[in-house]
């Protein structure tokens, strides 16, 4: 009588499989299938189009589901097609591993029990492997570029990840089967967090190993899957700021009241004062800088770097609306002319830019006043909100 494998009974449960998409990996394959064997007979393997002996490979693992593609379609395509024939087999859960041989079958437990820890009524869960990319042993490249997408993951969603480019992940089919996608190859794997994030699914990370060989066979293109992956969110950031974001907002508003909404979306009482007055600070700051055009995309930016709240930064941004535009403007001119050593310019007219060199020279005064304006206003409100915070949090405690 053969043995049930490990985690069978669990992946049974769950109602789970794990999803082996491979190409060009037939050095590593059988070994990968059969670790994955140890731990559970749910496996979904997705040839795609491999040009190597992976098809006769797969021929000695003919008790599993197994899909083959003509020619090579991509990543992004073969992950999409296994979610499809994983739900016609009747699973909820995907769990996805590369065929590489990097990642470990035994952390398919740390999958399997962040399931069992969920409680009803539990929003939809999407885990992402860490593979501590911080360590000596991991290619600076790599590290890099998970670098990289990880800032861009928290401006567009607001959820901040350690690893967002690790391919051991587990996915709610139910979810994904009701997205739209429009990416076939490596950047697939972002487009598939970012939006199931926005669908308020809990993207988070939890901690797998992974072991780099000097030699493994890898099929990322540094330049051109790069360059998708960086297209890809330019797109995201523009949907998220002026969609996504705004609308998330508006249901919050909406749902909470204007009270309530006030409170903690905007004055959120539960960040320190400090926090709440830097994001006013930097909301001002960047609203005076010349920036012009681009201070919606900053704000959001830097309010996601420094994680301070990105509603106050946004609506303080706003000081340069059009009836302050022209005070803005010739504020910042003033304080040029004043820090260069030519002082103040109050009989400014039209007849000062009669020639290209004029119009350069004040423009560059310009410039620099605006940031020095800026850095000026964003000190001074920061002290004083701070203040105006600290009091009213004092206040706060003494009632309570």
């Amino acid at each position: 009588m053969s043995k049930s494998p490990i985690y069978q009974s669990r992946f049974i449960k769950f109602n789970c499989c794990v999803l082996v998409p491979t190409y060009n990996n037939a050095g590593s394959l059988a070994s990968v299938l059969q670790d994955l064997l140890v731990y559970t007979e749910n496996i979904v393997v997705v040839n795609d189009g491999s040009t190597d002996d992976t098809r006769d490979i797969l021929t000695g693992f003919s008790d599993l589901e197994i899909l083959h593609f003509k020619e090579n379609r991509g990543k992004g395509v073969a992950l999409n097609r296994g979610f499809k024939f994983a739900q016609e087999l009747g699973y909820e859960y995907a769990i996805t591993i590369d065929s590489d041989g990097q990642h470990y079958p035994d952390d398919l437990d740390i999958f399997l029990t962040e399931l069992e820890n969920r409680q009803p009524g539990d929003q939809e869960l999407l885990l992402v492997g860490d593979r501590n990319m911080g360590r000596d042993d991991i290619p600076g490249k790599s590290s890099t570029g998970n670098k990289f997408s990880n800032f861009w993951f928290l401006v567009v969603t607001g959820t901040q990840l350690s690893d967002t480019q690790s391919g051991y992940r587990l996915y709610p089919l139910n979810v994904v089967k009701n997205i739209r996608f429009y990416t076939r190859k490596f950047e697939f794997e972002i487009e598939i967090i970012v939006k199931s994030a926005w669908r308020n699914v809990e993207v988070k990370n939890i901690p797998i190993k992974v072991f780099y060989e000097e030699n493994r066979v890898t099929h990322f293109r540094p330049f051109w899957d790069i360059t998708r992956i960086t297209l890809l969110y330019m797109w995201f950031v523009l949907v998220s700021f002026f969609y996504i974001h705004p609308r998330n907002k508006y249901q919050d508003f909406k749902k909470k009241g204007f009270k309530r909404f006030w409170k903690e979306d905007i004055v959120k009482s539960q960040e320190p004062a400090h926090k709440k007055a830097a994001a006013i600070a930097l909301g001002v700051f960047i609203g005076i800088s010349p920036f012009w055009g681009l201070h919606t995309l900053l704000v959001f930016s830097l309010g996601a770097f420094f994680r301070l709240n990105k509603v106050i930064a946004f609506l303080f941004s706003n000081i340069s609306i059009p009836p302050l535009i022209p005070f803005i403007i010739y504020g910042s001119y003033q304080m040029g002319s004043f820090i260069s050593g030519n002082g103040f310019d109050w009989k400014l007219s039209m007849e000062n830019f009669d020639s290209s060199a004029e119009i350069f020279q004040s423009l560059g005064l310009y410039i620099l006043g605006s940031f020095v304006l800026a850095g000026l206003f964003a000190l001074v409100l920061w002290v004083v909100f701070y203040f105006l915070f600290s009091y009213s949090e004092q206040k706060h405690v003494v009632k309570s």
